[in-house]
């Protein structure tokens, strides 16, 4: 599994005109993709880095601050581009797999006591966010 995250002052989600998922306030922004051969095991792994990782302001944590997450589900993190001018999306989980493990890292954080907001699963997302320093790392389980 795989995420980008970005830490912003404000992000949301917009899909077909309607906003569905936003933060309005210091935060993260977690791209999610999910590996084809990844397992809902690793969920609480990455729950836990989401919630833990220390990269807001003083090096606080989402878990340590309750500021929140705006998640979303990203399958092209596992484009594969080392061949030709296509991506190869062989390495990203199948949708109906994705969803299942993507739904059980937002339980994992919710469980975790995280202030969560996602996109919607599979549609076409406008993804809006204001980056804050700018900051972005990769995390991987």
């Amino acid at each position: 599994m795989r995420a980008v995250v970005a830490r912003v002052t404000e992000a949301s989600v917009v899909v077909g005109g309607e906003t569905v998922g936003a933060i309005d306030e210091p935060g993260l922004l977690v791209l999610l993709g999910v590996h084809v051969d990844d397992t809902a095991d690793k969920a609480p792994v990455m729950a836990r880095k989401l919630h833990e990782l220390r990269v807001l302001d003083g090096e606080q944590s989402c878990a340590g601050t309750g500021a929140p997450l705006l998640v979303v589900s990203q399958f092209t993190l596992y484009g594969d581009t080392r061949k030709g001018r296509r991506p190869s999306w062989s390495a990203a989980a199948r949708p109906e797999r994705a969803a299942e493990i993507f739904a059980t890292v937002i339980g994992e954080l919710s469980g975790r006591g995280a202030r969560v907001s996602t996109g919607v699963f599979g549609a076409k997302m406008a993804v809006h966010s204001v980056n804050d320093g700018p900051f972005t790392v990769l995390v991987e389980v």
